[in-house]
């Protein structure tokens, strides 16, 4: 299966089973390339938050006119903090971001019971490396990417660059199909 993706200097199109991991600055703006990749060609979206709340993700996903039937959110604070949370049809709750089995296996179930053109954003590895370690998390990066093979789906990871060293960087980079770099400025660059 194709897939578009409308992100400047990236390619067109990229293929069922394609992760792409986008390497930004801890202080960038990446819902406008977050919400690039969700915009396109999609029957059904998976936002996993180890960021903000799914209340946050529903407001980005509002202000960027994505389409909230489509979407469905994993969040995995409000567990953790001890918000007050409901689950439901659209949106589903892991315990904390370094719960990475439970997120593998949310992300299993999402792909599972869902057909067509899947997009999963996983915003971001840089906060599953604060509560887990880094091979931990590349573990469950690659069950995460083989899920997404599995299922001709495609995928949007962020790691920001400035937290981690160069060494951390260079083995995810190495990890994915395809790296988006954007810099302070905005501007992308595309390696595929």
């Amino acid at each position: 299966m194709e897939y578009t993706l409308a992100i400047e200097n990236a390619p067109r199109q990229i293929h069922g089973g394609t992760a792409v991991l986008l390497v930004h600055p801890s202080t960038a703006e990446t819902d406008r390339v977050d919400t690039d990749f969700l915009k396109e060609d999609t029957d059904h979206l998976l936002v996993v938050s180890t960021r903000t709340t799914a209340r946050e993700v529903r407001q980005k996903l509002d202000h960027y006119g994505i389409d909230e039937e489509k979407a469905t959110i994993l969040d995995t604070l409000s567990v953790d903090r001890g918000y007050t949370r409901r689950q439901s049809e659209r949106v589903r709750y892991a315990t904390a971001p370094d719960d990475l089995d439970g997120i593998v296996d949310e992300i299993g179930r999402f792909l599972a019971e869902t057909d067509g053109k899947r997009r999963v954003t996983v915003d971001s590895i840089t906060e599953m490396i604060y509560y887990a370690d880094t091979e931990q998390v590349s573990q469950a990066v690659a069950a995460i990417q083989g899920l997404l093979d599995d299922h001709d789906a495609v995928g949007l990871f962020h790691l920001a660059s400035g937290v981690h060293d160069a060494t951390t960087v260079d083995e995810f980079r190495d990890q994915f199909d395809g790296v988006l770099e954007l810099d302070e400025a905005g501007t992308i660059t595309a390696s595929f």
